[in-house]
């Protein structure tokens, strides 16, 4: 049985800039992904400084963990972005690009984004934590 993938916005609540307030499975199984970094295959820091750069080999990455599991990007139910800075505009960027990619479509669900002091590799500046309905 596929899970059935609800994404609601109510009226009460303020808009979004294209994720949900609530997303709600009615079925199925869940796989949860741990963050995605961006480390390239052998586990080397790519982008030093470029978030930007940083972005796109999470979106790699992100799209090779949600293969492995045979899901896609709409079938990710809840997503986290973390991103290494207090600076609004760095946070919007990595928005931007995240939803602007082939991922993008993971971050119409319920999604939060966060600025924080450190991530867990030196120089990291982006990590994305991502939750799955698993698809039949």
């Amino acid at each position: 049985m596929t899970a059935k993938i609800s994404r609601i916005n109510p009226d009460q609540l303020h808009q979004t800039p294209g994720y949900h307030h609530i997303t709600v499975v009615e079925t199925g199984r869940t796989a949860y992904l741990a963050g995605q970094c961006p480390l390239d295959p052998g586990g080397s820091l790519v982008g030093p400084g470029s978030l930007e750069v940083q972005v796109d080999q999470v979106v790699v990455n992100a799209l090779a963990a949600l293969a492995a599991v045979n899901a896609q990007p709409q079938h990710v139910v809840r997503s986290v972005i973390y991103v290494r800075s207090d600076d609004r505009e760095d946070l919007g960027l990595a928005w931007n690009r995240l939803t602007a990619s082939v991922l993008g479509p993971a971050f119409t669900s319920a999604s939060t984004l966060l600025g924080v002091a450190q991530l867990g590799f030196a120089g990291q500046l982006v990590e994305v934590d991502l939750t799955v309905a698993m698809p039949d």
